[in-house]
């Protein structure tokens, strides 16, 4: 019987740099940028950064309190962020999610991450309400949110252009109250 993968969100260590290098740097088109806002990354053209500068700027650096590794059996797969809608202090974060090789997806993986970095969230911040945004083309992602206990709260329409299409900006939202309660009832 095979040993099951175990989850974990972990802080960054150097050892992860030639990992996020490669998915954030030395691939020229990686899939997870089709699905991950392309929008916006397909202005930004290829990187130049090499390894060695990579590691300069990034190595030693101090955790970030709203940045964690997703790791797989312990190894870097992808990364989770979370950053405070302003006003400060008002209680609204929006949540990012990206794990990077496309074998990694739709197995569940993004469902379980999100899960424990909004447990994370909740428990670190004094967040009131969380939210994650997409586009009406990852599907998958939407999916996974809902998978995770996130509602649908806002879809505009048509707000973005991607290969030749229109696609609708989707908000999806969890309460902490709505967390608590649900979190109980497991």
């Amino acid at each position: 019987m095979p040993i099951p993968s175990v989850l974990t969100l972990r802080d960054r260590r150097d050892d992860d740099l030639p990992t996020l290098w490669r998915w954030l740097h030395a691939e020229s088109d990686p899939e997870w940028q089709r699905w991950d806002a392309p929008y916006f990354h397909a202005a930004g053209g290829p990187s130049t950064l090499s390894l060695t500068a990579f590691t300069a700027r990034e190595g030693g650096r101090a955790p970030d309190p709203h940045g964690q590794i997703i790791a797989l059996d312990g190894a870097c797969i992808g990364q989770v962020t979370r950053h405070e809608e302003a006003p400060a202090g008002g209680g609204w974060w929006d949540l990012g999610l990206l794990i990077f090789d496309p074998r990694h997806w739709g197995g569940g993986l993004g469902t379980q991450a999100l899960r424990l970095w909004t447990d994370a969230t909740f428990a670190q911040t004094g967040a009131h309400v969380l939210t994650l945004t997409t586009w009406g083309g990852n599907e998958r992602m939407v999916r996974a949110a809902a998978r995770a206990g996130f509602r649908e709260c806002a879809r505009i329409p048509q707000a973005r252009a991607w290969a030749g299409q229109r696609w609708d900006s989707v908000k999806l939202a969890q309460l902490r109250t709505d967390w608590a309660a649900d979190t109980e009832s497991v």
